[in-house]
Formats: C-alpha cells, sequence, structure tokens
C-alpha cells in the first residue's frame, strides 16, 4: 500500500473514533440534562395559556405524593402541565431509584387532565394498569412510578 492510502485510512479512522466520542457524549448529555423544548409540558400544536398559574380544569387541581421517599409533598396542576421524573428540570423532581429522568406527564386534554408515560424503563402505572400515552386522569386516581405513589385529589 502507499503511503498516501495509509493516511487517509488513518484520518478516516480518526474521524470515526471522534464521530463516536461525540456520540456518546451527546446521549450522555440528553440522559443527564434531558431534553430543552419550548413547549415543554403542553400538548403539541398548543400555544402557551394566558394564565400559566391557575388550574382552570375540572376534576383533580393538584397531586398527592401519598407513597415513597416524598410522601406528604403534593404539587398543583397547572395549565403548563406537570413533568415527572428525576431529573433537575421536571415539575416534580423525584427521589426514587425506579423513575426515570423525565418519566412522565401530566397535561390538559379535552375536558379534564391527561397523563403519558415517556418512554421509562419501569413503566407508568394509573391503579394497576401500565398505561402508555393520553390515558385521562379522574379525580382520586392513584398513579405509581417506581415505589412512589401519587393521587389525583381536589
Amino acid at each position: 500500500m502507499s503511503e498516501l492510502t495509509l493516511t487517509a485510512i488513518r484520518l478516516g479512522l480518526l474521524a470515526l473514533l471522534w464521530a463516536f466520542i461525540f456520540s456518546i457524549v451527546s446521549v450522555l448529555r440528553g440522559d443527564l440534562y434531558g431534553t430543552h423544548s419550548a413547549a415543554r409540558g403542553r400538548g403539541r400544536g398548543q400555544s402557551a395559556p394566558a394564565r400559566a398559574a391557575k388550574p382552570a380544569r375540572r376534576g383533580p387541581t393538584r397531586l398527592a405524593i401519598i407513597e415513597g421517599p416524598m410522601r406528604g409533598g403534593s404539587v398543583p396542576l397547572t395549565e403548563n402541565g406537570v413533568l415527572i421524573g428525576r431529573n433537575p428540570e421536571c415539575t416534580l423532581v423525584l427521589s426514587d431509584d425506579f423513575a426515570s429522568g423525565r418519566h412522565a406527564r401530566i397535561y390538559p386534554g379535552g375536558d379534564g387532565w391527561l397523563i403519558d408515560d415517556l418512554g421509562s424503563t419501569n413503566g407508568t402505572y394509573v391503579g394497576s394498569e401500565r398505561i402508555g400515552e393520553g390515558t385521562p386522569l379522574p379525580e382520586g386516581a392513584r398513579v405509581r412510578i417506581g415505589q412512589t405513589v401519587l393521587e389525583a385529589r381536589k
């Protein structure tokens, strides 16, 4: 092989190595910090509400933590929705080893509230059923995320 061919192969392998390193850093960054979006907590295609802090839906107005490491706490349900997980960017930051960084979100939909599992490893349960996307969240419903149980309350 000529010297030029060897140099081209070396540079190609070096470029592949750096691309691999950058992809690893990107995945780690996403796991640590999550993805940032201007529409975080709202459904697709919805504009920002005029009064972001006032609950304007029928049904529950807050989530109470009834089991788990953060038992006794609660968080209000707002028009911006509630992002639940271990990442600091979440509205409700769980100190539960079985919760994902961005585990679930609760957002307004139709006449009440909807809950989505955000692709978590251990799943999100409403009652005893594992949920996916767009599951209604009525008052009194119990949501289990890892070892934490939340209850939708008035």
